[in-house]
Parts: structure tokens; sequence; C-alpha cells
């Protein structure tokens, strides 16, 4: 039997702001993350801009001895659930945790640690290389910590599928529950890569926008004047539940997960189809998956990465999928203010799209001056709307031509 799947708690840690209540004010409000990069020298970078974590303290979550043998995306993931599981109002016993799951997405894992100790083993030698090196940098720790730090003994997951892994894990573990083989699982997306590695290598691939004199207006995703997107990091962890077990503990329930869908583009490694084809594919599957018809849909959550390219092609995808409704939708792309935040984008996007059903509003895409001809649809813009949102898609795509969309609705009874 096929059971409903809702979501009880939310956590996040965003460059605007640690917590669900400072983030989404500020989403609603418009404002933007991003600023020249704090974490290194960018005298010889073409990219100085970057949307950072400011105000992530370890000492609110965690004691010293553990936050200092763990990397930022592990600090950052594993905060973001905890804050999570507070936020649900669920208790982890002896007796239901092995009905408890932890499965969360990263793109890339540690790469500030392994920039560190590379240059350490050079400058002094392998023998002063840490032994937390190896458990610091691989991308299945924020999962690891979280299951130790809840006592959850269900599945165990990490899903490294570059910029759709925060979705794909939500995705994932929607099914677990879906088919009953959990009753509770965390799940969401951890990244923390602005280091002068990350950057570097995002630059020589011409992906991040060089808008260095005016930061804030870089990230203009469907904008004729967008070059790129801008780097981000944080994480964004749900609690997701089976629906007769949150009823029961009288739990509050910010939206249902109703929906999931994944394709392969099978195409490029970096670049999607000019039809935008597997896009179109797992848009389409989450919609069959959710049982409901596209005219129920109001909002999407869009990758909308700021892009000369997957703007044009995510806009054409939602045309293809939605025929006439497309132009009904209103759709945004809260990278505007966050920026990208890689394997993690999924997980904070999931908490955006949860949190526009629960508060019936559409986030704005900020920086859209003048949209690109071929970008015509409703994009929500610079100025939040209060709406009626019955459901609402959120889309991933990520390098390696992998897609990963999941379906949202309201909880009606």
């Amino acid at each position: 039997m096929k059971r409903r799947v809702v979501i009880t708690g939310v956590g996040l840690v965003t460059p605007l702001g640690t917590g669900v209540e400072k983030a989404w004010h500020n989403i609603c409000s418009g404002v933007s993350g991003i600023d020249l990069i704090t974490r290194f020298d960018t005298g010889d970078y073409a990219v100085k801009i970057a949307a950072e974590v400011k105000d992530f303290n370890p000492d609110d979550f965690f004691d010293k001895k553990v936050s200092k043998h763990l990397d930022l995306f592990v600090q950052y993931g594993l905060a973001a659930a905890l804050m999570a599981v507070k936020d649900s109002g669920f208790t982890v016993t002896e007796e239901n945790c092995d009905r408890v799951g932890v499965i969360t997405g990263c793109g890339m894992g540690g790469l500030p640690t392994i920039e560190k100790y590379h240059q350490v083993s050079i400058d002094k030698g392998p023998k002063k290389i840490t032994p937390f090196f190896i458990p610091m940098v691989i991308p299945n720790m924020p999962s690891g910590h979280i299951s130790m730090a809840i006592n959850a003994k269900g599945p165990n997951l990490c899903l490294t599928t570059a910029c759709a892994a925060g979705t794909h894990a939500v995705g994932e573990a929607y099914r677990h529950i879906k088919y009953g083989k959990c009753d509770v699982i965390v799940s969401g997306g951890a990244e923390g890569v602005i280091c002068g590695l990350g950057v570097a290598g995002f630059s020589a691939m011409k992906a991040l926008s060089t808008r260095n004199d005016a930061p804030k207006a870089a990230s203009r995703p469907f904008d004729k004047d967008r070059d790129g997107f801008v780097m981000s990091e944080g994480a964004g962890m749900l609690v997701l539940e089976e629906y007769e077990h949150a009823v029961a503990r009288g739990a509050r329930i910010y939206a249902e997960l109703c929906g999931y869908g994944l394709s392969s583009d099978a195409y490029h490694i970096a670049a999607p189809p000019e039809n935008a084809e597997g896009g179109v594919r797992a848009m389409r599957m989450a919609l069959e998956d959710s049982g409901m018809a596209f005219e129920d849909f109001d909002y999407i959550n869009a990758h909308g990465t700021s892009t000369p390219l997957n703007d044009k092609c995510e806009t054409l995808g939602i045309k293809t999928v939605f025929g006439d409704h497309a132009r009904k939708l209103a759709i945004s792309s809260t990278k505007s203010m966050t920026g990208h935040m890689l394997g993690a984008a999924g997980g904070i996007e999931a908490v955006f799209t949860a949190l526009s059903i629960y508060d019936q509003i559409a986030p704005p895409t900020i920086n859209l001056a003048e949209p690109s001809p071929e970008c015509d649809l409703d994009y929500v813009p610079n100025v939040a709307r209060k709406m009626n949102i019955l459901a609402a898609l959120s889309n991933s795509f990520g390098f390696g031509g992998t897609n990963a969309v999941i379906a949202l609705k309201k909880v009606v009874d």
C-alpha cells in the first residue's frame, strides 16, 4: 500500500541567515546574500563574489571537540538537521529508531579540507596529515553524523548527483516512506566549497558570473543580462513523515510531498539539450506520481541558475510540460538571492517550496530588470506575491545531465 508523506520539520543554514525564520523573512523580502568573497584572497581570480554564510556559529549546535573535526559542509548539514528535528517535535526512541532514516545530498564534499591538507602534505610531508582527514571530506558524513546525533538506525544514504543531489535525496526519502520502509526520514542537502580551488574550477568552466562590481545584482535568473551563477553554501534539511504517523502525534504539517521524478539527459556533462527533454521527463514523472492534474499546480521553484542556457531551456521545458497553463504559473528562482548552493540547493529549495505552500506566498526573483526574449513566463519579478498555492514543483538539474523534480501540495482533507 502506498502511504502519504508529509513535511513536519525544517532547518536552514544559508547566506541569508541561520534558522528558518531569519532566512525565510529575507527571502520573502528580496534580500541578496551575495557579496565579495572573504574566505581567501581573490587577487588573481576572475571571480571575486560568492554567497557566504556569515552568521553560523557551530558552538550553538555542538561541542568544540566535535566541530574541530568536521568540515564546514558537515557542520552545516548537521546543524540544519538538528534544527529540523527540533522543529518537528519528533523524538527518536529505542522503540522507533530502526524506522527512522537519514538521506542527504552533497555535490562535492569537503573540498576546502582537501585543499588545506594537500598543501600541508606538500609543505610538511605526509606524516602531518590528520587521521580525521578522510572522515572530514567524504560526502556521506552529514548523513552519518546526523544519524549518530539522533540515533536514527534506519537507512543512512548520501546521493552525490551534483546540483540535483538535494532534490534526489528528498525524493528518495519520500519513496522510502511511501513504500513502507521507514516512518520518518531526515533529508536534504549540504555544501560548503567556497575556497580557492572550487571557485577557480567553476570559473575555468565559464560557469560563474563575473559581475564583481555589483555582487548583489550578479545572480539574475531569466534576465537578458545574466552571465552565470554565483557560488553559494549552506544546508537545508527536512523531516519527512508518514501522514498518519504525523497526525497521531499532533504534528504541524507544512506540506505534503506527493510526487517525484528523475531522469538523465544522456547528452552532455554540463549543458542541457536545447529541447530540455530530460527536464521535461522529470517534471512529467513528478506530476504523474502526484496523481494531480497539471492545472492544479500554481507555483514552481525553478532551478533558475542565472546561466544563459539553463534559464532558456528550463523555460522551454515548463512550456512543454504545462502548455497554455505555463502562463498561469508563478515561477521564481530563489537562487537570485541565495546564489547556487550546488548539492545543497535542492534541500534548501524544498524547504522554501514547503514554506511557500504553508504561508501561501511566492518568493520573488530579484534582479529581473528585463527578461530575455526566450524567458517570457511569470517569474514573480522582484517582489514576493501573496497567492493561493495548492500545489508546486521544485526543479533541480545537475552536471552529468541528471534531473530531479519533486511535487508538493497543501494538505487538504
